[in-house]
């Protein structure tokens, strides 16, 4: 199972990386839409993956392979971390501060909604 997962986290990385340069050129550059966007969006997926599997329609070990594997790959907390950082380094802390209580408030939101759908299914 682990050369499975390393390939899902590898897709979720490439994943990533796509979205990111979609949502790059649309963005101001003054807050880090592409992380916040990847994050909360991976949070909504890894909640519907695990109420799918609390729900038994989806095996554990594809609850593994989706949340560790692809999500894990996908999503970014340490690019996060680093923007925030960046953003207070910067002396624009309401804006790090902003950002990281947002995402973490809309990510908790989000995962919550897809287990919410999940349960809905």
């Amino acid at each position: 199972m682990v050369p499975t997962i390393a390939v899902a986290g590898g897709l979720g990385a490439v994943l990533r990386y796509l979205l990111s340069r979609m949502i790059a050129p649309r963005a101001n550059g003054r807050f880090p839409w592409a992380t916040f966007v990847v994050n909360v969006s991976g949070a909504l997926l890894l909640g519907f993956a695990t109420g799918l599997a609390m729900t038994h329609i989806l095996p554990g070990e594809w609850r593994t392979i989706v949340g560790t594997g692809l999500l894990g790959g996908y999503t970014t907390f340490s690019t996060a971390s680093a923007e925030a950082a960046q953003l207070a380094s910067q002396h624009r802390i309401g804006l790090a501060v902003l950002y990281s209580a947002s995402m973490f408030i809309t990510s908790l939101a989000s995962a919550g909604a897809g287990l919410w759908l999940a349960s809905s299914t």
